[in-house]
């Protein structure tokens, strides 16, 4: 943007501003810069009204106009703001604080200060100002009957919700949108005259026309009908829509997938190496269409030489380019039952990337010499090309290691009990190592011809799971030192350990069992795996294991390496998954420009972190709707009948039930357990009645019936059963 030649010589004062050079780099007739601009208000001392400020920095006539712009710009970021007289203030110096409005469903909320700190509650009169993903400026206005620090909403900054999807419903002749959003706690007003043609009860999208204060509902136009509740798929469309998940290719990033070759050029193949006849082979579940991955192992002297072959993906997603753009916004793959949302399109994803059998592709190699002990000896990384053998699952690789005739071709046996030993000198090396191994339960759904689960079974993780993931954590450790060592930034994938609370409140839970962590105020992921080994054998272990596991924070990822305290690495990084991941591409244009002597520069590292852990969480919540949603319709037919389950959750309002066998979970309301009132104790994750003294504690065991599957609010509802409340281990 350029700004208007001034009438008049500006003075010293706007002369004095420390960052002139580099406005004046930056427009043809640079304006004060947003820094000095506060540092004359802070000099001034009180507020001071925009004509007085213009003055003193010499704004002229024909610069008024883009000077205001520029102040507009400062009030929207929260550095400024007006008061009732119309003068601009400091914002910091108001003692205010600017956030993110974090909404609950029960009305009330929370501001998420920008510069961190403790939270203010908003209390449902201030949350009828504003939506949930509002920015705002708020005063602390003292604490709250429970102690907590209480804010008063003094400007909205910005408006998160633009669009919203709900279901449209009539209430004495007004028409309603009621968001799928539970933390969006309006419903939005919507005109006769804009309809658009939306029958009560479908599903609709919503553009908010007028937002919410204190005294009006905000007021909506539909602008997309969604269709029925209960139509196939319909649990997927919404969850796009509530996540904000692109799920769209923009026009340029479609004109450029469109426009690559429909297989590998030899004019691609310079500066590779030529892998093709080595018998790499991709292991991957039934379902998978993507494979970004192939691997080959031989022994070599007392230990053994292992490739891991990973799409090149960087060579075809430039960065900068459209296909780049649209992967960064997406963060990630997602996928749902039944449908995915690829990070690329298809004729990537699915095609010229992915290592699909009998043909030549393009890929980014880490060649690994490992030890007897299952120790890294070298390794290194090149492009190369290269011809995958054979599409394999991981049931047939399991079947084949354990003698099944014909399960996979016999040529490549030879070179799975390669991997099969190397896969068991790597294990005795993660046990040495200490990484913690949690024992998880994953599911799948069965479904019918109309898109709804016909039954959900469990899946059993298999050795030639375990044999792949073994050598990916491998690649990925060499990726991490590889950038470490030549001090190049990247995006690490970082575990920390527990919390000081965290680890208090797990050392007394531990301590009513006897038990002890050991480790001190530092423990590592060695004593974690020790007394999960300690463990083992007992029947309260899901108990035990639940409680250690919900005492460790969430992996994320930062550009600096702190280690994976669960993985027990001192560096690890994304890099054998560039297909379906941001951070893994990233880290392979790191690697390249490694190689080439360079450095590759993306721009702020911080903000793709967070961006990135932003994308995967999302992608984590709009699964959970999905699968929450189809549960939920898959239990209606089944209300009123009994199952054994145990405690999954503990809450002040409850306790959560995980049914056996048939895999789904809710929620049994304290009003439910008895005639008692019952206190939560979250160190022992518990609830007690106060006068019979009964507890209902993780992972003890129910026996429960369903009342009520709700689909609106995917909710399950269950109450101890009549015949038998609590089973036997």
């Amino acid at each position: 943007m350029s700004s208007p030649s001034p009438s008049a010589a500006p003075t010293s004062l706007r002369l004095s501003d420390p960052h002139l050079e580099r406005e004046r780099a930056r427009y043809d007739h640079p304006l004060p810069s947003r820094e000095w601009i506060l540092d004359v208000l802070g000099q001034e001392g009180v507020p001071v009204p925009p004509q007085r400020l213009m003055a003193l920095l010499d704004i002229s006539e024909d610069e008024q106009r883009v000077f205001e712009r520029r102040l507009g710009a400062m009030e929207r970021e929260g550095q400024l703001m007006r008061n009732r007289r119309g003068a601009l203030c400091i914002v910091e110096k108001l003692g205010l604080v600017k956030g993110r409005v974090q909404a609950h469903a029960d009305g009330f909320g929370f501001l998420l200060p920008d510069e961190g700190g403790a939270d203010l509650f908003l209390s449902p009169w201030e949350m009828s100002k504003v939506l949930h993903g509002d920015r705002v400026v708020a005063r602390l206005q003292g604490v709250d009957r429970r102690g907590r620090p209480e804010g008063v909403i003094v400007e909205v900054l910005e408006r998160a919700q633009q669009r919203v999807v709900g279901r449209l419903i009539a209430e004495h002749g007004i028409y309603l949108v009621v968001p799928e959003d539970r933390r969006i706690q309006h419903d939005l007003l919507v005109p006769a005259d804009a309809l658009q043609g939306a029958a009560i009860g479908q599903v609709v999208v919503a553009e908010i026309v007028q937002q919410p204060d204190r005294h009006v509902k905000p007021v909506a136009r539909i602008v997309e009908v969604l269709g029925n509740y209960a139509d196939p798929g319909m649990e997927i469309e919404i969850a796009l829509r509530k996540h904000a998940l692109p799920h769209e290719f923009s026009p340029a990033a479609r004109a450029a997938a469109a426009g690559l070759p429909g297989q590998v050029q030899s004019s691609h193949w310079q500066g590779r190496q030529d892998l093709r006849a080595l018998p790499l082979v991709t292991i991957d579940g039934e379902t998978a269409r993507d494979f970004d991955d192939a691997v080959h192992c031989r022994p070599e002297g007392r230990g053994f030489r292992l490739w891991v072959a990973i799409a090149d993906v960087s060579h075809y997603v430039g960065d900068g380019g459209a296909l780049d753009a649209d992967a960064r916004d997406r963060g990630n793959s997602v996928y749902f039952p039944r449908r995915v949302i690829p990070m690329l399109p298809e004729e990537l994803s699915n095609g010229l990337c992915s290592l699909n059998p009998r043909v030549d592709r393009l890929c980014m190699v880490c060649e690994m010499a490992i030890g007897s002990r299952g120790s890294i000896k070298d390794y290194r990384f090149y492009p190369a090309v290269m011809h995958s053998q054979a599409r394999l699952t991981y049931t047939a690789v399991a079947a084949a290691l354990q003698g099944a005739d014909g399960a996979v071709e016999d040529a490549l046996l030879p070179h799975l009990r390669a991997l099969e030993r190397l896969f068991k000198v790597l294990l005795e090396a993660r046990a040495r190592r200490g990484a913690i191994d949690f024992e998880t339960v994953e599911t799948r759904m069965d479904f019918d011809e109309h898109g709804k689960i016909r039954r959900i079974v469990l899946v059993e993780r298999n050795d030639a799971h375990r044999l792949i993931e073994e050598c990916m954590l491998a690649a990925n450790v060499c990726a991490s030192d590889i950038l470490r060592r030549h001090s190049h930034p990247a995006l690490y994938r970082v575990h920390e350990g527990p919390s000081a609370e965290k680890l208090t409140d797990l050392r007394e839970f531990l301590g009513g069992f006897g038990l002890q962590l050991d480790g001190g105020d530092a423990p590592r992921a060695k004593d974690y795996a020790k007394l999960l080994e300690r463990v083992r054998d007992r029947p309260d272990r899901q108990l035990l294991q639940t409680a250690l596991l919900r005492s460790l924070r969430q992996a994320v990822y930062a550009p600096e390496n702190i280690g994976h305290f669960g993985l027990a690495y001192e560096g690890y990084t994304h890099f054998t998954s560039p297909i379906r991941r941001y951070p893994d591409l990233l880290v392979h244009r790191a690697i390249k420009a490694v190689l080439a002597g360079g450095r590759y520069e993306p721009g702020d590292w911080n903000g793709l972190a967070a961006h990135c852990s932003q994308t995967e969480r999302r992608a984590d919540e709009a699964t959970r709707d999905v699968e929450a949603w189809l549960k939920c319709y898959y239990m209606r037919e089944r209300v009123g009948e009994s199952f054994d389950a145990s405690i999954s959750g503990v809450a002040a309002f409850g306790i959560f039930v995980a049914l056996d066998e048939v895999y789904v979970e809710g929620m049994v309301h304290v009003s439910e357990l008895g005639d008692d009132y019952f206190q939560l104790d979250p160190g022992r994750h518990q609830l007690v009645g106060e006068r019979s003294g009964r507890r209902f504690r993780l992972a003890d065991r129910l026996r429960v019936r369903l009342v009520r599957a709700d689909l609106e609010t995917t909710r399950l509802d269950f109450v101890p059963a009549a015949d038998r409340e609590r089973i036997d281990d």
